[in-house]
């Protein structure tokens, strides 16, 4: 069983701390209002304007923070302590929520950098320093975009990109519950009325660029929703066949066949987030249930997959480390 270690956990740190900072190349969304909009990323975002875009700055500092709580007296930890003492300041975060406030901004990063922020603040807040407490107002303007946004959302989007709802709701669930009651309260509710009849799901996935499953990632966002039995008559008749190895699709390991190529990397990430998927469906079904076995081997068959190649470019590395921590069980 591939599980994270302090060996693993120092090759992240230093991946990571080796592209939270590095501000070019990156990709910004970011509407121009006028001509002074146009500047430097460092300009627009005070902390998270590294790690090729401002999502996947936010869950390196997220997988940063949490190889620290678990690991610290990795050799790395003395650098992450004294960049979050840094970074993870008051200022700092007002000029991150001066960019919220900005004309145009009201969808940015929505919903996917909005989840893992929350994410982050959660992570930062078990720590005994102050960086909980300065990522607080951040968390709460965005837990603010949800409580507007969920209710006027219709539709669960089910694509395996960054809108997806179902994987942003995990991350922005898991959050509420212990810091916005009524939040969660709020994601119980329209997950439930989106995903709670879903039935015989044929799992046509993935897309060639997708980094999510929509059917595992909405399964395990039920697995959190309901209790152990119900999430159980749940899954039976929402992937019928799973005891059988189908849909074959969710058993077999993306192929990956340019890791230069920003959209087909994603395809790696997707191996990582699905093994994360698999292994929290067999936790929540129990280890007594058929399907525990045959969960664990899939997600061990996903990170064979991916996880020997997650620093072989760029548009991986900037990334993937974050997916491979969320595979590899940290807590």
């Amino acid at each position: 069983m591939t599980r994270l270690d302090k060996a693993i956990a120092t090759r992240f740190a230093t991946l990571t701390l080796g592209h939270v900072g590095q501000e070019y190349p990156h990709k910004l969304d970011h509407v121009l209002n006028d001509d002074g909009d146009a500047v430097a990323p460092r300009l627009l975002h005070p902390i998270f304007h590294g790690s090729f875009d401002w999502h996947s700055c936010v869950h390196g500092w997220w997988q940063l923070l949490t190889l620290l709580r678990l690991y610290p007296d990795m050799t790395s930890a003395s650098e992450i302590g004294a960049r979050a003492d840094d970074m993870l300041v008051p200022d700092k975060v007002s000029g991150e929520l001066a960019y919220l406030a900005r004309p145009g901004a009201a969808t940015f990063e929505r919903p996917y950098g909005w989840a893992w922020l929350l994410a982050l603040h959660g992570e930062a807040a078990r720590h005994d320093a102050e960086w909980g407490a300065a990522l607080e107002p951040l968390a709460r303007a965005f837990a603010d975009r949800f409580r507007t946004f969920l209710p006027k959302l219709t539709y669960a989007i089910r694509v395996g990109t960054h809108s997806n709802s179902a994987f942003s709701l995990v991350l922005a669930y898991r959050w509420a519950v212990d810091h916005d009651p009524a939040l969660a309260a709020l994601i119980r509710e329209r997950g439930l009325t989106w995903f709670g009849e879903d039935r015989d799901c044929p799992a046509w996935e993935p897309a060639g660029d997708e980094f999510l499953s929509p059917a595992l990632c909405e399964a395990l966002l039920m697995s959190d929703l309901l209790d152990k039995t119900t999430f159980a008559i749940w899954l039976d008749a929402f992937l019928p066949d799973l005891a059988s190895g189908m849909p074959a699709t969710l058993f077999t390991p993306a192929i990956v066949s340019d890791r230069s190529d920003g959209k087909i990397a994603h395809l790696d990430g997707l191996n990582l987030s699905r093994a994360w998927c698999w292994r929290g469906i067999g936790a929540a079904l129990g280890a007594d249930h058929p399907l525990s076995r045959i969960a664990e081997a899939t997600a061990e068959r996903h990170i064979a997959a991916s996880l020997p190649h997650i620093a072989e470019d760029y548009m991986g590395t900037h990334w993937l480390a974050s997916f491979a921590l969320l595979a590899l069980g940290a807590p």
